[in-house]
């Protein structure tokens, strides 16, 4: 079936509501992750020392951006060209970075879920079933990247502390 140019659509145009309150759900994206698991909050390193979620904490705000954005733009990707593809170093520093904070596959369904509510939370009313399968297939394809580059980052660890 393919990601098609309806499901590209749905994408853009609620992440075009999104932008225009990005402060507001990039915390929102933040609260509903330690909603759904607490502990998540130790793996950034931004605030691992804080005992709430920090409004004004510009690094909080850039990261809930580039996941948004990032997911957006694989669902260009996956329309255009049948498969999410992101610069090797991108990609490479990705999988470097969440390996190495301790992220393991099921987090990435939790951030899914955190995404997925706040698009929803968003667009209110033009939420739909279609959004929500364009979004998740959008962010599956991301992530099952960015998995791939952690287990080779994991194996290339794995070599250089057993040689």
């Amino acid at each position: 079936m393919g990601f098609s140019e309806k499901d590209e659509a749905l994408v853009k145009e609620s992440w075009e509501i999104l932008k225009q309150n990005i402060p507001h759900y990039s915390l929102r994206f933040f609260i509903i992750i330690f909603d759904i698991a607490p502990a998540a909050k130790n793996l950034f390193s931004f605030l691992r020392d804080s005992d709430e979620i920090p409004e004004n904490n510009p690094k909080l705000k850039a990261h809930a951006v580039k996941v948004f954005k990032m997911t957006c733009e694989a669902a260009v990707q996956l329309r255009e060209k049948g498969q999410v593809i992101v610069g090797d170093s991108t990609l490479k520093h990705l999988g470097s970075v969440h390996f190495k904070s301790g992220v393991i596959d099921p987090h990435f369904e939790v951030v899914k879920e955190a995404l997925l509510r706040t698009v929803e939370e968003a667009v209110g009313e033009k939420w739909s079933e279609e959004m929500k399968n364009a979004w998740g297939e959008a962010y599956d394809q991301l992530a099952a990247a960015i998995q791939v580059e952690m287990k080779e980052e994991a194996a290339a660890h794995l070599t250089t502390n057993t040689a």
